[in-house]
């Protein structure tokens, strides 16, 4: 059943002649209602003792009264065009309205999507600059490649070697100075214990200073990493040797106590 609405606005607009008609329809509509109401109760079934079994027909009388709806066409409640005027005016009124609102949502939408493609924009730009600055530089790494030839290569390597053998020579130097500064050899006792062990300074005679046995332990490893173990003779001051392997310098073989290598530094 349609219904039709007129606000107090729209009522007053209004002709006496149609608000009288107006009114009524509704109340002839109304006694209508009442009636079908007064109808459905008198013809409610009797509470069964299945439950189940009458929502089940309840279920079968709603489905047949909307098919029966389904095919009834829609009349109008009333003629009186004056009526049916206001009533288009008010539904076109919030027709306008919620226009209004779905307008302002998409401009709010529009203005947030502008905003996301300026900045995508933007990022592209930056990217492409980024793209040119990139291939400029292969470019230009390109060309200085082309221009060095073999010989300008083979001499700056040589350079490089030659800047590694003086680097090497001054470490070289500085940790003899180190060593012989808090390290001295054992041929440097005093002149008193040089008096009370004539035999020992004999027995320092051959023995190589503490530079010496790194330097015999490093050139090992680097000649022969597959075997950098060193034999400890009678030149090894023991000492010497005793330090390198309880400051974890040096480490000894496991199946031979005669030989020692140098630590794996990682």
């Amino acid at each position: 059943m349609a219904e039709v609405k007129l606000g107090g606005q729209a009522a007053a607009e209004l002709s006496e002649a149609a608000q009288g008609e107006l009114m009524e329809q509704c109340e002839e509509q109304f006694a209508q209602l009442e009636k079908l109401q007064n109808e459905m109760i008198l013809c409610e079934p009797e509470c069964c003792e299945n439950p189940q079994e009458q929502a089940v027909n309840r279920l079968m009388a709603t489905e047949a009264e909307l098919k029966q709806w389904l095919t009834v066409e829609p009349e109008l409640l009333i003629s009186n065009s004056e009526v049916l005027l206001q009533a288009g005016k008010e539904e076109m009124l919030k027709l306008c309205s919620e226009l209004e609102m779905v307008v302002s949502c998409h401009e709010a939408k529009r203005d947030k999507l502008r905003e996301t493609k300026e900045l995508e924009q933007k990022w592209l730009e930056e990217k492409k600059q980024a793209l040119i600055a990139a291939n400029d530089h292969v470019e230009r790494l390109q060309t200085e490649k082309g221009k060095l030839s073999e010989q300008s290569i083979l001499q700056d390597t040589k350079a490089k070697i030659q800047k590694m053998k003086v680097y090497h020579e001054r470490l070289m130097e500085a940790l003899g100075d180190v060593l012989e500064k808090h390290v001295p050899p054992p041929q440097n006792e005093s002149a008193a214990n040089r008096k009370k062990k004539n035999i020992t300074q004999e027995l320092h005679k051959d023995l190589i200073s503490l530079n010496e046995i790194l330097e015999l332990l490093m050139n090992k490893v680097l000649n022969t990493p597959h075997d950098p173990y060193v034999t400890v003779d009678d030149t090894f001051w023991p000492p010497y040797t005793e330090m390198l392997l309880r400051y974890g310098i040096a480490v000894r073989h496991q199946g031979n106590n005669f030989k020692i290598r140098l630590e794996t530094f990682c």
